[in-house]
């Protein structure tokens, strides 16, 4: 398996792998410079006999572009060992779930998302793919959070809410109404301060 992307967040994926004994061929990234992450070697290019492949890169755009133009790879979940997914959820390819990480009965994870460390996604939720939930961050049920948005460190939303595609949600926000496609929201209760630039 390979990584693609050499930088902290591979660090905490490549550590993921090794708790599932899954074994680590080494990185990919773009960066000449980087010639060894955690004694594996780093490479420039995807290689011709690549078998399977998780994009650890925490951008949301770039994730989704490296899975759009790699679509012929396999790309495989990893979810630690040290988390809790209940068997009535689903989890998409691509996607890595951290240590501490919550799911609950009927959540629906798309894929290429990030569920970082003891973050707590609850039943019936639906969270689509390229997503990214911070670490701490706490969605109560049948939450929905559309294509590529970013929720922040500790961050809270509330039962029933729609998040749109592409949305900032600040750390420590506590969300209490839908939020909008595109829409930076902060604050307790979060009020849309912009808009993200597409």
């Amino acid at each position: 398996m390979y990584l693609y992307g050499a930088s902290g967040h591979g660090k905490v994926v490549a550590e993921i792998a090794e708790a599932l004994n899954i074994p680590i061929s080494g990185f990919i990234d773009g960066n000449p410079e980087i010639e060894v992450v955690l004694d594996y070697s780093v490479i420039e290019d995807i290689p011709i006999n690549i078998d399977q492949v998780v994009i650890s890169i925490g951008n949301n755009k770039i994730r989704k572009e490296i899975a759009t133009r790699c679509k012929k790879l396999s790309f495989i979940t990893l979810i630690h060992p040290h988390s809790t997914t209940s068997k009535r959820a689903s989890v998409g390819e691509g996607t890595v779930i951290m240590a501490g990480v919550t799911i609950n009965s009927g959540a629906k994870i798309g894929k290429h998302c990030i569920i970082n460390t003891n973050a707590s996604v609850d039943h019936e939720c639906i969270i689509a793919d390229f997503v990214h939930i911070s670490p701490n961050a706490a969605l109560a049920g049948n939450v929905e959070v559309g294509e590529g948005s970013h929720l922040g460190i500790g961050s809270s939303i509330i039962q029933g809410v729609k998040i749109g595609s592409w949305a900032t949600i600040g750390a420590g926000s506590v969300v209490l109404k839908d939020v909008p496609d595109g829409a930076v929201v902060v604050g307790n209760p979060a009020r849309i301060i912009k808009y993200n630039v597409f």
